[in-house]
């Protein structure tokens, strides 16, 4: 018996309420169960209960047992005083106050269901399943899934916000610096995606704004700070980088010490990071105000056409610096655009409008509900137990699901575990 199950079992009254008594024989009527805390005090805040003749309005605590009270110190902490009933598995302690006055105890052992605690035992019982309610999921009804998943897409934005925030502390509060800054971690994907990031957090954004007009000027900043521009090569193009760069770095005081170094091995060739930054100066050379672009855009296609992008002359014939290969234009797919919509530009205006206290979760869950979902192990083995996964929207929010709430057992706070406890 765990101590979740019980705030489960009370929050949502998933127990007989008929004939309530305390193990001290006083009736009780449940009027509210109280709010639900998260943090240090009480488990349940501003409950309404009338036990006996009386009316009482105050905390609930839960436990497993009654003693738990002592295991967890509350005798010593005064924001205990104000219980009003202490909700237990099994009461093996009467409890006091302060005060020396009895806590009332209602004891839940006998008044729970037999079906919930055996589907609450099924749930947890076999720990080397992928996931606890692998062998219900296919049974839980679509609604309840859609809907908990729009829910979680949410909690997923959420949770980038944190990052978009610390960030936008970094930056002086600079959307552009920010904007920048989560693109490059987004270009360099998971391969180089913590090397394009410590990249970017290199150089201040003002440098790339004095030098985005030119994109000769761009291009050898990014591969300079990158430490791509190191060998002794005699081509006319590299040349010229190097020389830029060394007169930026004097200009600029640049210094690449903490830049993490880049990786070509196990990519494709489309994926060099070589071809990215290129493509990154070019969206920088043409677009001046991307961050406002972006937040004015409020469509997939017309990200599609912001985004549309190739490469510098030079990597139209080239993947390295070293080789030439047949010409190509290497355009930004749509594949890829969604990734960046996904990972950056969705996460960027559903942070910025709530700075700005407006409310912009219907736009943003509609281009995320058109954007086609992710491919990766967790939606596929999400999909093999049933087919939930048809956009980014979803896939998003699986995998929110799987890493915040299956991974850490977090079933019963799940509206799917919820809904097979029930069943």
């Amino acid at each position: 018996m765990q101590e979740e199950f019980l705030h489960y079992i009370w929050k949502y009254k998933k127990f007989r309420l008929n004939n309530l008594k305390t193990t001290q024989n006083e009736l009780v009527d449940i009027q509210s169960v109280g709010h639900h805390n998260q943090d240090s005090g009480p488990d349940f805040f501003n409950a309404k209960i009338v036990i006996g003749e009386q009316l009482w309005a105050g905390n609930v605590e839960v436990h497993v047992k009654s003693s738990d009270w002592f295991l967890h110190n509350h005798e010593t902490d005064a924001s205990y005083d104000n219980v009003i009933l202490h909700v237990v598995w099994e009461d093996d302690s009467e409890i006091y106050r302060s005060d020396n006055s009895v806590i009332p105890a209602l004891e839940l052992k006998q008044l729970i269901e037999r079906d919930i605690i055996v589907n609450y035992e099924k749930l947890y019982s076999n720990h080397n399943k992928w996931i606890n309610c692998e062998a219900s999921f296919d049974q839980v009804d679509d609604f309840v899934i859609d809907n908990w998943l729009e829910r979680l897409y949410f909690e997923r934005l959420e949770q980038k916000s944190e990052t978009i925030n610390q960030l936008l502390k970094e930056s002086r509060n600079d959307w552009e610096a920010v904007l920048f800054k989560m693109l490059a971690k987004n270009f360099g994907l998971k391969v180089n995606g913590e090397a394009f990031l410590s990249l970017a957090k290199s150089v201040d954004f003002s440098v790339i704004r004095k030098t985005q007009s030119n994109l000769t000027s761009l291009e050898a900043l990014l591969f300079g700070q990158a430490g791509l521009l190191e060998s002794d090569l005699e081509t006319s193009y590299f040349k010229t980088l190097q020389s830029e760069y060394k007169f930026l770095g004097q200009k600029f005081g640049l210094n690449n010490n903490h830049v993490l170094p880049v990786k070509f091995f196990r990519l494709r060739p489309l994926n060099f990071p070589t071809i990215r930054l290129s493509q990154l100066a070019c969206l920088y050379h043409e677009h001046q105000n991307l961050f406002s672009k972006i937040i004015e855009t409020n469509n997939r296609d017309g990200f599609y056409k912001l985004f549309r992008v190739s490469t510098s002359d030079f990597w139209k014939n080239h993947y390295t610096f070293q080789k030439e290969s047949k010409a190509s234009a290497k355009t930004l797919t749509k594949s890829f655009i969604d990734l960046l919509l996904i990972n950056t530009m969705l996460p960027i205006k559903f942070c910025y409008s709530k700075q700005l206290g407006h409310d912009s979760q219907d736009e943003v869950l509609k281009i995320a509900s058109k954007i086609a979902s992710e491919k990766n192990s967790i939606i596929t083995s999400f999909n093999n137990l049933k087919q939930v996964s048809r956009s980014a929207m979803d896939s998003q929010a699986l995998i929110q699901l799987k890493s915040a709430y299956c991974d850490k057992n977090r079933c019963i706070q799940c509206a799917i575990g919820s809904t097979i406890l029930s069943q």
